[in-house]
């Protein structure tokens, strides 16, 4: 029998709504597709954080020393001074407002810095400094990424051990001494600090690691030391000393919280 024209549209519809529903069912049978996770964008490295850092340095120190006598000065005042190196260990916290940085420290340095004082009628004395403290802040300016340029300033002591007096000539002890003494002072530095990438021949480096490197200017509130007999008691003699410090350190930092080389948020 063949069929007439509106007979074939309606079967061939009734084959398309069929295969539609097949296919449909189909799919509906087929297993989800997994979800893409994507990882999120590292975070931009930032100055804000905490450190510390080790290392070590020379320093050059000046005194101006007048000797009294019944603690009036009884000669000229002449200046002397020594030198050497140090070790140092440094804490603190920095945070970061646009391109400037702001930051709390304490140091601490292990010195070996000594000197000979030679006195104009003949006599000398080896002084040496055992340690040093500072505690202070600092305000630096990112002239890079990852190099700032800083100036740091605070509070700061020093002691110096026992004078042990002796003939300059000769060499021979005097049963004279000076005791040890603690100064207090204040001081002033400025410096940089880079962030480390890698090593040379492009060896890798954990993230974290800078490169500081600071001059500081110390100075420290004048002592009246006594000049002690050989029983240790004081006698009428004494000077009076004024130090100056100044030290140029470097020192290896590990940031706890940074993540690597990145685009600041400027």
């Amino acid at each position: 029998m063949i069929l007439g024209d509106e007979m074939k549209r309606i079967l061939f519809a009734s084959l398309a709504v069929v295969a539609f529903a097949s296919g449909t069912a189909f799919a509906a049978d087929l297993p989800a597709p997994a979800p893409v996770f994507k990882a999120p964008p590292p975070p931009a490295p930032t100055w804000t954080g905490c450190f510390i850092a080790g290392g070590g340095g020379w320093g050059l120190w000046n005194q101006d020393i007048t000797a009294t006598v019944a603690g009036v000065p009884a000669a000229a005042k002449f200046t002397t001074g020594g030198n050497g190196w140090f070790g140092t260990a440094q804490a603190g916290c920095d945070y970061q407002i646009d391109r400037v940085v702001i930051g709390a420290f304490g140091d601490y340095d292990a010195d070996g810095l000594n000197s000979t004082i030679s006195f104009p009628n003949g006599s000398a004395a080896n002084e040496n400094e055992h340690w040093s403290w500072s505690a202070g802040g600092r305000i630096g300016w990112l002239a890079f990424p990852k190099l700032l340029t800083y100036a740091s300033g605070g509070y700061t002591q020093a002691q110096f051990g026992q004078l042990s007096y002796f003939n300059a000539a000769t060499g021979a002890p005097f049963a004279s001494t000076s005791p040890a003494n603690t100064y207090t002072g204040w001081f002033i530095g400025t410096g940089y600090e880079y962030a480390l990438d890698s090593l040379p021949f492009g060896l890798p480096l954990p993230a974290g690691l800078f490169w500081k490197t600071e001059f500081r200017y110390s100075t420290y509130s004048t002592a009246s030391l006594p000049v002690l007999n050989g029983a240790g008691v004081p006698t009428a003699f004494g000077i009076n000393a004024d130090k100056q410090i100044e030290t140029i350190r470097s020192e290896l930092v590990w940031r706890f919280n940074w993540t690597g080389p990145g685009v600041f948020r400027y």
